[in-house]
């Protein structure tokens, strides 16, 4: 970090670099001067207890196990059983979860707290008011806070009464009376899992990736037989999905940990979307710079990716029934990512606004915001702890905070593609392949305007884009 620090600095007092092309290293100097004026060597070392806290909670996550049936379970295989047709299952595996949440939640209270310490000292000593402040300058955003908080308020309004309609659907469809906490959150009406073996998701993904455009196809297969893919479940395997360029060999490298399920297959073609995104952008201006990542831009592609696919899904459901419930299940998770990355956003702004708070009153308050975005439907009577400790779960909160918001707006992109690929499939892809390998140097607007869609979460584009997608739903009979 120290000899990193010194080379920005050099970098920024270099009589030359004012003179480099605005086009070309316009973001870079935007950020090495954002890294410059961030720099604290104090804070080095919190910085490194930081991030020794978040290897911390993945060891705790990865190696979470839980009693089922008998036999000792990894925590994603009690997460998948949320698919079940069963509703008593689940209902268990909702319990067995949050039991086991239980169980970690000291750690995890104890992580949270010392993190949120530690971020609002490092923000202090660099001259910021609180962690928030900081986190805006050093992810270089192009946007303000007020308008993170306007998107909230917009989706409040315009998305969550959408989504209470939309529960009635989906009610109707599970055949209950009432919505619970393990009635609305994954695809509940498929009668079994899209495969069984890893093979087999590999293979059915190959297939429509391809079917979409030779080139998503080809990309995935070389990934498959150069070891570019780690999708079994392990014990002691790190918990969620990611996607890393590997900067060297020009890769794209792809980790999941799920068991058999909808989710699974939805999160690896949400990773091929990163992955299509970072080799069409190697193949185009070379190995990128860290600086040019930016999520707003990124979750374009993995979304956008998944919308896509959306009319292949029948290659793992034959069945029309199951095809139109994993339609209808795709879209819903759409829906969600309207205003779930807000409700966490919303809570993120609140943590590091109020760094004495207590665990107490951080559970009480992710509660009340959950309630307020998506529980909104929800029948969630003796269930409030464990609601309000369920935060403990997302990963985004310990090891990259201020990265959920940017869901939502590339979300927004992303529907945007789907009503452009209704009207005309083949020029959606072609601008989805033209904006995954844009300059990354340009504004995010002018990325997403080479993808055919507009980077803009004011009030009339969530409204408009809300009631686009409560349409599509509606329409899957």
């Amino acid at each position: 970090m120290k000899y990193e620090a010194k080379l920005n600095e050099k970098c920024c007092e270099s009589p030359f670099f004012h003179e480099l092309d605005e086009k070309r290293y316009g973001l870079m100097r935007r950020v090495r001067k954002s890294k410059v004026k961030l720099f604290r060597e104090e804070n080095i070392p919190l910085m490194v207890k930081e991030q020794e806290l978040c290897t911390k909670y993945s060891e705790i996550m990865g190696g979470l196990t839980v009693e089922w049936e008998g036999e000792e379970k990894p925590f994603p295989f009690i997460k998948s059983q949320l698919d079940h047709l069963d509703r008593e299952v689940r209902e268990k595996a909702y319990h067995a979860m949050m039991s086991a949440h239980r169980q970690i939640k000291p750690d995890m209270d104890a992580i949270m707290d010392e993190l949120v310490r530690l971020r609002h000292q490092i923000a202090k000593q660099a001259g910021f008011e609180n962690y928030r402040e900081y986190m805006f300058v050093e992810k270089n955003r192009e946007y303000s806070v007020q308008d993170c908080y306007d998107f909230h308020e917009n989706a409040e309004k315009h998305i969550i009464p959408a989504w209470n309609r939309l529960a009635d659907v989906f009610k109707n469809k599970l055949g209950v009376d009432t919505y619970r906490p393990w009635d609305n959150t994954t695809a509940k009406l498929l009668k079994k899992p899209p495969y069984s073996e890893v093979s087999t998701l590999m293979d059915g993904v190959s297939e429509i990736l391809g079917k979409t455009d030779p080139y998503f196809g080809e990309r995935f297969n070389y990934m498959r037989g150069h070891g570019l893919l780690d999708l079994e479940v392990r014990k002691g395997k790190g918990p969620h999905a990611f996607c890393a360029p590997l900067l060297v060999s020009g890769d794209i490298f792809v980790f999941s940990n799920f068991s058999p399920s909808h989710d699974s297959l939805s999160t690896l073609i949400h990773e091929m979307g990163h992955a299509v995104n970072g080799y069409l952008e190697f193949s185009e201006h070379g190995p990128f710079d860290q600086h040019q990542w930016r999520a707003e831009i990124a979750e374009l592609y993995s979304f956008g990716m998944q919308l896509l696919l959306l009319d292949k899904l029948d290659r793992f459901y034959p069945d029309e029934e199951d095809f139109k419930s994993a339609q209808r299940e795709e879209l819903r998770y759409a829906f969600t990512m309207l205003f779930s990355p807000l409700s966490g956003d919303l809570f993120q702004h609140w943590m590091y606004t109020n760094p004495t708070h207590t665990a107490e009153e951080r559970d009480q308050k992710f509660f009340e915001i959950s309630k307020r975005f998506g529980l909104s439907p929800v029948d969630t009577s003796g269930f409030e702890e464990e609601i309000g400790m369920s935060w403990a779960g997302t990963i985004h909160y310990f090891h990259v905070p201020f990265y959920t918001i940017e869901y939502s707006m590339s979300m927004l992109g992303a529907l945007q593609l789907l009503e452009n690929y209704q009207k005309n499939p083949e020029q959606a892809v072609e601008s989805f392949k033209k904006g995954a390998s844009a300059d990354l140097n340009q504004s995010i607007a002018k990325v997403y305007e080479e993808t055919g869609v507009r980077f803009d979460f004011s009030e009339p584009v969530v409204k408009q884009m809300g009631n686009f997608l409560e349409k599509v739903i509606q329409e899957i009979h």
